[in-house]
């Protein structure tokens, strides 16, 4: 089995990637990850989801809620997520110039960048390791945030480790699979997660009469989104992960319950809910 991931070697996607069986297949962007799924040219991908100091990635949730409906959710995995500085070679905090990174990982080190390396300009990479490959090919005084192990891979120094804005920094990443995918079933707890969207949106108390489709039946709501349906300004689409299966019982009603309000409603995936304690 092929499994596709946010590349190149030495990301945190790559380390969320190994606990898949398969061939390991880098991609330039979560986009190109989730889009080689629905295209069948890997079985399985593997992308960044939410963070817990910066929150959704939103590139994942708009590639499966609009872009790549034909996806779904199988799985999931939270990592500890620990940032280091590196660059080609040693380099004082002052001599440098610009720093790079995936955005999540600019904004995860936000407090170390402004009061490390005011100085510096931040560069938005595709990937980490992508930021580490740019600094270690760069002859300027370049440095990139990445995982520590993307220095060895890619033959970068480590100038400074664990940068990150906070110590229990942790980053949730889903397993994709083409829709209609049979999984095993997996011992539980089970967690689902769910589009849904309606021409009421902009209407007084129409997301509170979503929402008590599962308050009213005792589901719990582990996250809420919303993203720009993109058609114009004020209208949404909401995405929630629930605790539950959707083949059944309160969660299964809750969803159903959905439909009297929404236009759309859409089951991204059914899957066995990570443990609490992130991997390291």
């Amino acid at each position: 089995m092929r499994v596709g991931y946010l590349g190149p070697e030495g990301t945190f996607t790559e380390q969320a990637a190994q606990q898949v069986d398969g061939e390991r297949v880098p991609y330039a962007t979560v986009h190109d990850v989730v889009q080689a799924v629905d295209s069948g040219d890997v079985e399985r991908g593997v992308v960044p989801i939410e963070n817990s100091l910066e929150g959704a990635v939103n590139a994942t949730l708009d590639a499966l809620a609009v872009d790549f409906p034909g996806v779904t959710i199988v799985g999931e995995s939270v990592l500890a997520v620990h940032q280091a500085l590196i660059a080609r070679a040693p380099l004082e905090l002052g001599e440098i110039t610009a720093v790079a990174s995936h955005p999540q990982g600019l904004a995860q080190c936000a407090r170390f960048l402004r009061d490390e390396l005011p100085q510096a300009r931040l560069v938005a990479a595709t990937s980490t390791a992508e930021a580490v490959r740019s600094a270690v090919g760069s002859g300027d005084a370049l440095a990139a945030i990445a995982p520590a192990r993307a220095a060895e891979l890619h033959g970068g120094l480590v100038l400074r480790e664990r940068i990150e804005d906070d110590p229990e920094n942790a980053t949730r990443f889903v397993v994709l699979a083409p829709a209609g995918t049979a999984e095993a079933p997996g011992d539980g707890p089970f967690k689902t997660s769910v589009l849904f969207a309606g021409a009421g949106d902009d209407s007084p108390g129409w997301l509170v009469r979503c929402l008590s489709e599962f308050a009213f039946r005792g589901v719990n709501l582990t996250k809420i989104e919303s993203r720009p349906r993109r058609r114009q300004l004020g209208h949404y689409l909401f995405l929630v992960d629930l605790e539950g299966a959707a083949d059944g019982g309160p969660a299964a009603e809750a969803i159903e319950g959905l439909r009297k309000h929404c236009e759309e409603v859409r089951v991204l995936g059914t899957y066995e809910a990570a443990p609490d304690r992130p991997l390291d």
